[in-house]
């Protein structure tokens, strides 16, 4: 446990991603049955994903749900596996936050801070801790959001 303070604050869920071997199910489900507006698309041969991005709820609360299909089943990431693919927080400041995260021992996946697909600062945390870096998200993919001022 660290002694230096938290620079940053996690304000809330931003997103749930959800993936399958075909997303139209899944916008099936989530868009049709339950109703929810389909607000964006995203495809990156780099992250081998097909996504439509969904919103629950309004204003600064509303929570992104991810529908994703991998554009190709053999490549990886596989972002089908698991179904709950992973979840996003918001953020405070996402550059302390990794930076006073990778302090204390979180492993970071590959490709460091970058836009993510609602356009908006992301990073992932591993699911898996190592040697290096021993503590991930116990078998869970997490997203972390640089939240708009």
């Amino acid at each position: 446990m660290s002694s230096t303070p938290r620079p940053f604050e996690v304000l809330g869920l931003q997103q749930v991603a959800l993936g399958g071997a075909d997303k139209a199910r899944l916008q099936h489900l989530w868009g049709t049955l339950f109703g929810l507006p389909t607000v964006g698309t995203f495809k990156s041969e780099r992250e081998n994903v097909d996504e439509d991005i969904l919103r629950l709820g309004d204003g600064p609360h509303a929570v992104e749900i991810d529908l994703m299909q991998p554009l190709d089943p053999d490549k990886k990431p596989r972002v089908n596996e698991p179904p709950l693919n992973h979840i996003g927080l918001w953020v405070s400041d996402l550059a302390a936050a990794v930076d006073w995260l990778t302090a204390q021992g979180v492993r970071f996946a590959p490709g460091g801070i970058r836009k993510g697909a609602a356009g908006h600062d992301v990073c992932f945390i591993h699911p898996k801790g190592n040697e290096t870096s021993p503590i991930g998200g116990e078998g869970v993919l997490i997203e972390l959001v640089q939240s708009p001022r």
